[in-house]
């Protein structure tokens, strides 16, 4: 199965929850500092976000084998997939590419959600993840 360690998603898991959590940006062209605004920029996403930095360099460091499996985790969370069809995802993560994977990944609404329901079907939680850590 995966060779992309349950820590290893749990902890990409987690940084895309908290990108999840943002919403689209409202006023790209602001030009005022945080205190002006009430600290209402830091829940926007922007493409310089620094956990959309962190997430994606993330997913740079994993090698190509630990991405397909991170794709593949994805899809069938999703539904794209069964865990019988494992290598058939697999094979079709090779499709985007390892330069565009990363900002493919944080461009997927609900990736968390994804990851989560996959790795549970694989038998492993995210509170017990969250509990030896």
């Amino acid at each position: 199965m995966p060779e992309l360690s349950p820590d290893t998603a749990f902890a990409i898991l987690e940084m895309a929850r908290v990108l999840d959590s943002k919403v689209e940006e409202t006023d790209p062209r602001s030009a005022s500092n945080p205190s002006d605004d009430n600290g209402v920029d830091g829940l926007e996403a922007r493409a310089s976000d620094p956990t959309r930095l962190e997430l994606t360099s993330a997913i740079q460091d994993l090698n190509e084998d630990e991405q397909l499996d991170l794709i593949a985790l994805i899809w069938i969370g999703r539904g794209d997939f069964t865990l019988a069809q494992w290598e058939e995802a697999r094979q079709s993560a090779r499709d985007i590419g390892r330069a565009r994977l990363p900002r493919y990944v944080a461009e997927i609404p609900l990736v968390s959600d994804y990851l989560d329901d996959a790795l549970s079907q694989l038998g492993f939680s995210l509170e017990d993840y969250l509990a030896a850590h």
